[in-house]
């Protein structure tokens, strides 16, 4: 919702948008990644984020987190993505990869200090791996 704050459309046409685009990246998500799995992040039963994952083969690949804003900046990020480095190494996973906007520069440095390596570029992002080894 945030992004949508400077559009001068009513708040009900920016949440039908917003709703919308959800479904959109839901649907190529579970159509693009079919083995991925969606899973709703809580904290004492209140939903606060998402998270697409795939653990199907040797590289888990985090196709997407995110947290309600009300929940970011709280070391939430931080305490998931450690949790699947953990279950990366236990079942033998050889790494886990994700993609990140370059413009997300705070995501990048949560990345960096958990050992994620950029490996791959674009022009929008970077490809960031963190190897079990």
């Amino acid at each position: 919702m945030e992004e949508m704050e400077p559009v001068p459309w009513l708040q009900e046409m920016k949440r039908s948008f917003i709703d919308g685009q959800f479904n959109l990246q839901h649907r190529h998500y579970v159509s693009v990644f079919s083995n991925a799995e969606f899973l709703i992040l809580q904290d004492k039963g209140k939903m606060i984020g998402r998270l697409y994952v795939d653990t199907s083969a040797e590289r888990w690949h985090v196709i997407d987190i995110g947290f309600l804003p009300q929940y970011r900046d709280r070391g939430r990020g931080l305490a998931v993505l450690k949790a699947i480095q953990r279950q990366a190494q236990s079942c033998s996973a050889s790494s886990v990869f994700l993609h990140v906007e370059r413009r997300n520069i705070r995501a990048q440095a949560l990345y960096s200090r958990l050992q994620f390596q950029e490996v791959e570029a674009t022009d929008t992002h970077v490809g960031m791996e963190w190897s079990t080894i």
